[in-house]
């Protein structure tokens, strides 16, 4: 197949527990895809592992037709394997001291020389491009702005920006609205089904809250003490069916779930056998 990711037999276990156990998941070119569970459930390693930031103990990770790494050895060619991906973080990961559009250009650093990105020389048509980068996300106007002097919600516009200048084929966004007011993480997620829809980029965008994911991701894979317990529709995802992949530890998903008013349910049903892998 001809997939944006291939994720064969993944493992990986730290002191504390096995944080990734035999996961397999293949993603299509052009797919947007929630990623949810519970704290702990495995889905910021996962993410981790397939922009090859970590290296699993075993199993196999390709992008966009590249090894990113086999058995705990990840590829010497990743910086230029790196250039197709872009990672959004939590946190947003942006050097406060420097201006916005600095930060946004640093999207360019994977396809330049070692001495200009060690410079951070760009050039006026760069800095056109991010320029445009940042009016596409609507935040223009902060471009010589400190990014220390900007809110989080526009940070994290800012870390799309970067994204989009980098021309990444692949987006990984690792929980991007977890520490945003709910209408900054509306306007986010919306930026990021944009950037599928517009610029037919991939999508994989872990998510504590369900709602989003039924909302803007037309595929949803549940991850449980770092297993894949679920890998089908999105619209599928009741409140019984959460409750039948996560049990007991429901409480953070469900909990999301029944408060939303964002979203409106599909109506109660017992899930298909086809939709639902079993969880351990």
């Amino acid at each position: 197949m001809n997939a944006a990711i291939q994720i064969a037999g993944l493992n990986k276990t730290f002191p504390c527990c096995k944080a990734l156990d035999d996961v397999s998941l293949t993603i299509g070119h052009g797919e947007m895809v929630a990623l949810i569970g519970a704290s702990g459930s495995g889905k910021s390693t996962l993410l981790r592992h397939v922009s090859g930031f970590v290296a699993a103990d075993s199993g196999e990770v390709a992008v966009l037709n590249r090894v990113v790494q086999v058995n705990g050895r990840i590829s010497r060619n990743i910086r230029s394997l790196r250039a197709d991906v872009g990672f959004v973080f939590q946190q947003f990961n942006l050097v406060n001291r420097l201006s916005v559009m600095t930060n946004v250009l640093i999207g360019l650093l994977y396809r330049t020389s070692r001495f200009r990105a060690l410079l951070m020389r760009f050039s006026m048509a760069e800095r056109q491009q991010a320029l445009q980068a940042l009016a596409s996300v609507g935040i223009e106007q902060f471009a010589w702005q400190r990014a220390a002097t900007l809110s989080g919600g526009q940070q994290q516009r800012a870390a799309l920006a970067r994204c989009i200048v980098q021309e990444a084929k692949l987006v990984l966004a690792d929980e991007p609205i977890a520490s945003l007011d709910p209408e900054s993480a509306r306007k986010v997620m919306e930026l990021l089904a944009q950037m599928n829809r517009e610029r037919s980029c991939t999508v994989v965008v872990s998510l504590h809250q369900v709602e989003f994911a039924i909302k803007y991701c037309p595929r949803t894979v549940a991850m449980h003490r770092g297993k894949v317990v679920y890998d089908g529709p999105s619209s599928a995802l009741t409140p019984q069916l959460l409750g039948e992949l996560y049990g007991t530890d429901i409480d953070e998903l469900f909990d999301m779930l029944l408060e939303s008013p964002a979203v409106k349910l599909p109506p109660s049903r017992k899930p298909s056998p086809s939709l639902a892998t079993q969880a351990v």
